[in-house]
């Protein structure tokens, strides 16, 4: 086909399609909702590009986030956990740092408190599987989606063409076939009717007007965002319309946007080439159709097949193991008979022994013989089988042993082979990632697929509950303790579990699935859940933040300490007594109230870094005045073994920081408000008080309490905890000194990062 006759075939189609005569028909599956499996009714568009009805989007809505419509955001509630609101303290702070002070670390104007954070609306696009968020306005961002609508609703006329639409305005019993339906009222009219409401010479009379539907939509698309602006620019970023609001200063101001009507014409351009080189290719399509329907006969057959031969294979097992059953059982009641046998004589022969019975009654007739010879002759047996009788008597013992253990079957080899028993193609099990998989109120469990090279089609993840502290015991003999519980389909290589009890001891295993054929169970892990919900925060880049010697990375989850010019200028002058300070940092969250716990990572070659909690209060102190880390006197935290550090240190302070260095963790001395995990550490000694670094430390603050928590998060064994003055709001706190580099926890940072 030369060019000119295929440009001709392909204007010849867009015309086709524009005048809507192509038939509607066999489009049905396309104009299924994947959720309520019924024609699309009010079609909304995903960001995703799938339509899903708008009823179905709510139910869906509700179904997934039921609590989020109640509830709403934790930081809107009155009694947030999260500070964010300055206090009076935290305003002094504010003018602190934006003075410049000089002697502090303080290189930002300002101090940015986090913003009350919107709540996100997240759901499942029942098309593509992926989650889709739907930002704080919900269902009221989503476009309608008219076109199917349209198409919907001639499908409905096709499929009724002998129901016909009735006039709105007429009255039954006289009511009329409608003829027109007018866009603008949005009403159906019989030919009087129209007249009688759309009479020449008024406005009503310019009223759009197409044939008999049902289906009414606006004239002009608005947005969403920006109700009273219609859209006129296409973003090719989000695909979706937009307005020039959005454009100008909206959630689309970087995004590359082109016109509506070169969005128009380059899509429909598109779609008619698409559908014109569908067309072209029926001849093919019908072979491979051909191709498909020969491979469903073959998949039956073969399916058949299959299932005859395991059935044949089933059924020589089932008489194996009926033969084997039949010579074992009977083993067991040939030797059963044979000891009731033995057991049964030895009863008579002492039947015999009683009294006028059996063998002493035949005796004691026997005595009563009177001739010699006779009773000689007779006496010499009898007397024989009554030493016997009397032998038996003295050392009893039983002609039969009553156990059967020689008898009792083990089949738990057998069983497990059974278990374990699948056809050649189900796929090996995968392998849970303890590296990569993390544990808080929420579980994000990672796992390694088999090296089998065959893709699985997806993966099952179960959990279960092993015990806490917090479980009574009436539920851990409950039917809630110890039981399996297996989430949804898992299409990739992780899985997240919601809702897990804290402070207490889960199992996982996870297994794969390939042509509805499951692979065995991967082996169990186990992980210990932190004590409280976990606390979302970032490092604030605000207050405190030195930028000459602390390095934070763009989004604000990783920060190290570098010696830069400052630092070497500073140790310089150390002969003339200017000593080199902390370098704090803190979270761009506030805890006033409740139970919280947060992880991080502390890179090994660090030199020296203070983690934990501290006040409000204390940080101004802190970054008023610098701290003086050559003497160890200074900071009632130092590890130093020094009288008046310990005299101080008994008071409960408004901060708490656990010092940690060179691969090691160093535990302060035990006080009366203090605890330590070991025996030897709580002695004061300071070798037992120098542990070995852990991989990833977790802190855990319950305000109430006015007591802090040090955990290796890694196995969730307190190394120390003690009492502090939670008397402000506490921040997360961190201070740095020489090379040191500090990661805060993925998962603590996921739901911050987000926004």
């Amino acid at each position: 086909m030369s060019d000119s006759e295929d440009m001709t075939e392909f204007a010849s189609i867009v015309e086709r399609i524009e005048r809507g005569e192509v038939p509607i028909k066999n489009i049905e599956r396309e104009l299924i909702c994947p959720i309520c499996k019924e024609l699309f009714t009010h079609p909304l568009i995903l960001p995703c590009q799938h339509s899903v009805c708008h009823k179905c989007v709510r139910e869906l809505l509700m179904l997934n986030h039921e609590d989020s419509f109640d509830a709403g955001s934790e930081c809107s509630l009155p009694g947030s956990p999260r500070s964010r609101v300055p206090s009076p303290s935290m305003e002094r702070l504010d003018r602190l740092v934006r003075s410049g002070g000089s002697r502090g670390s303080i290189s930002s104007p300002g101090w940015r408190r986090g913003s009350v954070t919107p709540r996100v609306t997240t759901i499942p696009c029942p098309g593509c599987h992926h989650d889709i968020d739907l930002g704080e306005r919900g269902i009221s961002m989503l476009f309608r989606n008219f076109t199917l609508e349209s198409i919907v609703e001639r499908y409905r006329q096709a499929a009724r063409a002998a129901i016909a639409i009735m006039c709105n305005i007429c009255k039954p019993p006289q009511q009329q076939e409608a003829t027109k339906s007018c866009m603008d009222c949005k009403a159906s009219y019989c030919n009087e009717c129209f007249k009688l409401h759309h009479p020449w010479g008024t406005p009503k009379a310019q009223h759009e007007y197409v044939g008999p539907t049902t289906n009414f939509r606006p004239k002009v698309l608005m947005c969403p965002e920006h109700e009273m602006e219609k859209v006129n620019m296409y973003c090719e970023v989000c695909r979706r319309p937009v307005c020039h609001l959005c454009k100008l200063g909206g959630s689309h101001a970087n995004h590359k946007v082109t016109s509506m009507s070169s969005a128009y014409k380059i899509l429909k351009e598109k779609l008619a080439k698409s559908i014109h080189y569908l067309i072209s290719k029926e001849d093919q399509v019908r072979t491979q159709i051909t191709e498909l329907e020969l491979l469903i006969n073959q998949t039956e057959e073969n399916g058949q097949l299959a299932e005859r031969h395991a059935n044949e294979h089933f059924e020589r097992l089932f008489e194996t193991l009926q033969e084997r059953k039949s010579e074992m059982l009977r083993s067991i009641e040939q030797s059963r008979n044979r000891r009731l046998d033995q057991l049964k004589g030895q009863v008579e022969e002492y039947q015999g022994m009683l009294e006028n019975s059996g063998l002493v009654g035949y005796a004691q007739e026997v005595l009563k013989e009177t001739d010699q010879s006779c009773f000689v002759q007779t006496a010499k047996q009898l007397h024989t089988r009554i030493q016997k009788a009397t032998e038996s008597l003295r050392t009893f013992h039983p002609s039969a042993d009553p156990c059967f253990d020689e008898f009792v079957l083990d089949t738990s080899r057998e069983e497990t082979l059974l278990k374990e028993m699948c056809f050649g193609g189900v796929p090996d099990p995968p392998l849970i990632d303890l590296s990569r998989s993390r544990v808080y109120n929420e579980a994000t469990i990672c796992w390694r697929l088999s090296d089998d090279h065959l893709p699985t089609d997806h993966q099952i993840l179960e959990y279960r509950r092993l015990g806490g502290p917090s479980q009574s015991p009436s539920q851990e003999d409950g039917e809630d303790s110890g039981v399996w519980r297996a989430t949804d389909r898992v299409y990739g290589p992780s899985s997240v579990v919601c809702d897990l009890e804290p402070d207490s001891l889960y199992a996982f295993r996870v297994r794969s699935c390939r042509n509805s054929m499951f692979s065995p169970y991967s082996p169990e892990v186990t992980f210990h859940t932190p004590p409280a919900p976990a606390f979302g925060f970032l490092f604030s880049d605000k207050c405190g933040f030195s930028t000459e010697r602390l390095v934070l990375n763009k989004r604000r989850d990783s920060v190290e300490s570098v010696a830069g010019m400052a630092f070497l200028l500073a140790a310089e002058r150390v002969q003339t007594g200017s000593y080199i300070g902390l370098d704090y940092i803190i979270g761009d969250a506030g805890i006033s109230q409740g139970r919280h716990y947060w992880a991080f990572r502390v890179e090994p070659h660090s030199y020296l870094v203070k983690v934990g909690v501290a006040s409000d209060s204390k940080l101004l102190e802190w970054f008023h005045n610098p701290r003086d880390t050559s003497s160890p006197r200074y900071d009632h935290d130092s590890g130093h073994d020094s009288g008046s550090e310990d005299t101080c240190y008994e008071i409960s302070q408004p901060f708490t920081l656990l010092t940690l260095g060179m691969g090691k963790l160093f535990i302060p001395k035990a006080s009366s408000s203090s605890s330590v995990s070991t025996a030897s550490a709580a002695s004061g000694d300071p070798g037992n008080r120098v542990l070995p670094m852990p991989n990833r430390v977790g802190v855990c603050l319950d305000y109430d309490a006015g007591r802090v928590y040090f955990y290796d998060a890694d196995t969730m064994r307190c190394l120390y905890e003690r009492q502090v003055d939670c008397s402000g709001t506490m921040y997360p706190a961190f201070g740095l000194m020489g090379s040191g580099k500090v990661h805060l926890e993925e998962f603590i940072t996921a739901k911050r990062l987000t926004f």
